[in-house]
């Protein structure tokens, strides 16, 4: 059983596809696929997908990179978005949340500190309900962890990690799972690849990111969810293990971040 912990499967580079999409990674045997909204915008939308495909389950939250357009309001959305779904067993997560300062004008002046002021709510909502959180850690990675002392989180997902051994530990003892996908996969991604053959097993999940950070075969086209079991090959080869044990630890590390991913998958066939 493989777990894409992130796939941006309502992306319109995907519309009409979704059905084709969800079923080819079944076929290959991706079981779960984790959709993260980005916005108010679509907050249903990423719920009518997990209602559609019987693979598919959904976080909520607010990108960093959509704050600028994110009105005061939003957060009101969100929370009542929410309180809608806790009843929804296919809701997992807070997310996708967290920091970008990759992008020049949102690492100053009043753009910083609107994504700062979205993040820190929505760790709030997420800490007020007791659930995880898909962090959006780009070149952000220290800050976020000041503000996680600040506003512990029920642990979840340091998405597509890119950080430092030491920085990745510290994630680690807050609780966090890390990401690793497409990225891994390049092998001129020395540092990349160092962690995910270095850092404990029980810290890493596989992601997507589709239709972002293809995996070297497939760049620069899109990602799709179904490259999950191949980049989990590539984790294999990295650790020197089997790719069936692989499944099996980043699977049960994702139901370790999502506990209500786990009662998803606990529950009894109807």
């Amino acid at each position: 059983m493989w777990i894409d912990t992130h796939c941006h499967l309502d992306a319109a580079e995907f519309d009409g596809a979704q059905a084709a999409l969800s079923g080819a990674a079944a076929q290959a045997g991706v079981s779960l696929i984790v959709i993260p909204a980005i916005a108010a915008f679509n907050f249903e939308r990423v719920a009518e997908l997990a209602r559609l495909y019987p693979n598919c389950v959904y976080a909520l939250g607010i990108h960093p990179l959509l704050t600028p357009q994110a009105g005061d309001g939003d957060l009101d959305l969100l929370r009542q978005a929410i309180e809608q779904a806790l009843d929804d067993p296919r809701f997992v997560a807070i997310g996708e949340i967290g920091l970008d300062y990759f992008v020049a004008e949102l690492k100053q002046g009043a753009l910083r500190e609107r994504q700062e002021y979205f993040f820190v709510e929505q760790l709030k909502l997420a800490r007020h309900f007791a659930l995880p959180v898909l962090l959006h850690v780009r070149r952000s990675q220290d800050i976020i962890l000041k503000y996680l002392r600040r506003h512990p989180a029920h642990g979840g997902i340091a998405h597509a990690f890119n950080g430092s051994e030491q920085q990745a530990q510290r994630f680690i003892d807050f609780g966090f799972k890390l990401g690793f996908g497409g990225a891994m996969t390049f092998p001129r991604a020395l540092q990349i690849r160092r962690l995910a053959a270095a850092l404990p097993l029980d810290a890493l999940v596989l992601e997507t990111d589709a239709p972002d950070i293809s995996p070297a075969w497939l760049h620069p086209a899109h990602n799709t969810p179904q490259q999950i079991p191949r980049i989990g090959e590539v984790l294999a080869q990295l650790r020197g293990m089997d790719a069936r044990d692989v499944a099996q630890a980043t699977s049960a590390n994702a139901r370790a971040a999502m506990p209500r991913l786990a009662a998803l998958l606990d529950r009894p066939a109807e």
